[in-house]
């Protein structure tokens, strides 16, 4: 689904790095194999703000913001706060009252996803037979 949300946006790529080494996955890792690859590239972490209230929990946190640029995807009314020293960017977005289990009883129900996903995510949903529900 990741590959059909990034698949027209000039500039994004959906990488397997996570996927392709299986198991556990660390943002940390993901990063220092990014820059093996693409040494020289600039790199950011792009997260929600409620992840990067608790980035101090991640697993070499330290690596990570070493080694890109952290984006913090931030709602309005209550912005995050960060622990001082970070370097960071805030993108602010419209809040949207929409979660994933939502999606999907839209999805199943035939509710309009305007807006919400892509025609392409869309067409994955459906050639996969995600979100139906067992007979």
């Amino acid at each position: 689904m990741v590959e059909a949300a990034v698949r027209d946006v000039e500039g994004l790529v959906a990488g397997r790095h996570e996927i392709d080494h299986g198991g556990p996955s660390y943002t940390a890792d993901t990063l220092a194999a990014l820059h093996r690859e693409h040494p020289g590239a600039e790199l950011f972490t792009i997260v929600g703000d409620d992840a990067a209230a608790g980035i101090t929990t991640w697993s070499r946190y330290d690596e990570v913001v070493a080694r890109s640029s952290l984006v913090v995807v931030d709602r309005p009314g209550a912005p995050v706060i960060l622990p001082k020293g970070f370097a960071w960017t805030r993108v602010e977005v419209p809040r949207l009252e929409v979660s994933s289990t939502d999606l999907r009883a839209r999805f199943h129900d035939g509710r309009p996803l305007d807006y919400l996903l892509t025609e392409p995510v869309l067409e994955v949903i459906a050639r996969s037979g995600l979100y139906r529900v067992a007979a």
